[in-house]
């Protein structure tokens, strides 16, 4: 499985794959149909109070990722639901910030990526 990050306010690629929004609220001045979504993952993006919290301060990113993971690791409910619409090729998780690289997605993928490595290094234990 592959995972990239996007903005949604770029056009749809062929080589998105599935398309995951991973933003709690909808993106301004785009429309459903034109968004092109899979799946809009609301229930594992950044809570409100850490979102306000962060407002992408650069200063801000190392305890955004500590908290945002501990969110993550607290809803076990809404990152199995995300992994049931992870497709096994390309992933395309889309961001609405105007911050391209600290930014939740980023965030997620990364915490993602750290998972599947985990979880490859135990089945290799065995």
């Amino acid at each position: 499985m592959r995972i990239r990050t996007k903005r949604i306010y770029e056009p749809r690629a062929a080589s998105d794959g599935r398309r995951i929004l991973i933003d709690r609220l909808w993106p301004r001045g785009v429309s459903k149909a034109s968004a092109e979504i899979d799946y809009w993952a609301k229930s594992v993006a950044p809570s409100n109070e850490l979102r306000r919290w962060y407002q992408h301060d650069p200063d801000k990113w190392k305890e955004f990722r500590r908290r945002y993971f501990s969110e993550l690791r607290a809803n076990p409910e809404g990152m199995a639901e995300l992994r049931e619409h992870l497709g096994s090729g390309t992933n395309t998780l889309l961001f609405g910030s105007k911050e391209e690289v600290l930014n939740n997605a980023s965030a997620l993928r990364e915490y993602l990526e750290a998972k599947a490595k985990k979880k490859a290094a135990s089945k290799r234990k065995r």
